[in-house]
């Protein structure tokens, strides 16, 4: 396995981390899907295993991932596997969880959340604390104390590294010349790259800052593997988040089909395949330090970790581009 620096830190994480999102199972959030079905913890137990053998040692998190249970999980299956989580890059993130606070950055609410994650993750520290969305409450009322509490939180040991996560250029924008992060996370995939992209606003808010990217979503959830067909568009239960959602549509699943047929013909036609090539995209773009892909079973980890031995040529990422912008 390959590592690569956080920011302008010391703290190296594999290319290939694993984000633990699906960790947290049917969800909701304010009333709104916020999960994922079919998640059993003997098989994360399995797929954990193969991801710490072939040397993962960068797991993502948030209080929001079933609203404690992803981090509870992790926790249970590293002392079960007989692993120091010490010995791992833990981050997890705050916000999307409101509790009974008016709105999620409340200082006291950071606090609590910050205590409660370490509680869930049996952890003194936190290595890596994300504030997980740019959307400060109106007029950006919460972002300067939201990022003193955070920096009190580092100054107090609980906190390592601070991180930035957001969906937009002007969250970004505003953010991180206040909350000073090392690290910033977001969607970044062959479908959607423009967080990542050479020359954009992003990219020069990374260099100016000394900044890296962590990459949630790299495979679009599963739909660049090509393994949805749209004659039968997939279904999802209540409590998960991609249920209604308009990227599982016949109508782009088979517009997407298209794209996919033309990497199979570059890349190979197998999940192993397809997954190598969509995560290396992302990682060939200088400022990334990793990719979180998500995992539900040892298959899935087997098929993300493999990616590792995987190099995609200049000419290939151009193709990868070309195909998708198409």
């Amino acid at each position: 396995m390959k590592y690569r620096t956080l920011g302008n830190t010391t703290v190296k994480v594999s290319e290939i981390s694993f984000g633990c999102w699906t960790m947290g199972g049917l969800n909701w959030v304010n009333g709104s899907p916020n999960g994922w079905a079919d998640v059993d913890e003997n098989q994360v137990t399995e797929a954990i295993r193969l991801a710490v053998d072939a040397g993962v040692n960068h797991f993502d998190n948030a209080d929001v991932y079933g609203n404690g249970r992803a981090e509870r999980m992790l926790a249970r299956v590293l002392k079960r596997l007989g692993l120091r989580s010490t010995d791992f890059v833990i981050a997890t993130k705050v916000g999307h969880f409101p509790g009974t606070a008016e709105h999620a950055y409340e200082s006291a609410h950071i606090r609590h959340q910050c205590e409660q994650s370490l509680i869930n993750l049996q952890r003194d520290y936190i290595d890596l604390y994300y504030l997980h969305h740019g959307s400060f409450g109106e007029h950006h009322q919460y972002l300067q104390s939201a990022a003193d509490t955070l920096d009190d939180l580092v100054r107090q040991g609980k906190v390592r590294l601070k991180g930035q996560s957001a969906y937009s250029e002007a969250d970004f924008e505003r953010a991180v010349p206040v909350v000073k992060p090392q690290v910033l996370q977001s969607w970044a995939h062959a479908l959607d790259d423009h967080f990542i992209r050479a020359g954009g606003p992003l990219q020069k808010l990374m260099d100016k800052f000394e900044l890296t990217f962590v990459a949630f979503s790299p495979l679009a959830q599963a739909r660049l593997l090509g393994k949805y067909n749209p004659q039968q568009p997939p279904t999802f239960e209540p409590g998960d988040h991609r249920r209604g959602s308009k990227a599982f549509s016949a109508q782009e699943l088979a517009r997407l089909a298209e794209k996919i047929e033309k990497l199979k013909v570059r890349f190979g036609n197998t999940t192993e395949d397809l997954a190598a090539a969509a995560l290396q995209y992302v990682l060939a773009h200088p400022r990334v330090s990793c990719v979180i892909p998500g995992f539900r079973n040892a298959t899935q980890a087997r098929c993300n970790v493999g990616a590792d031995s995987r190099v995609l040529s200049a000419q290939d990422v151009e193709f990868i581009r070309t195909v998708m912008a198409a």
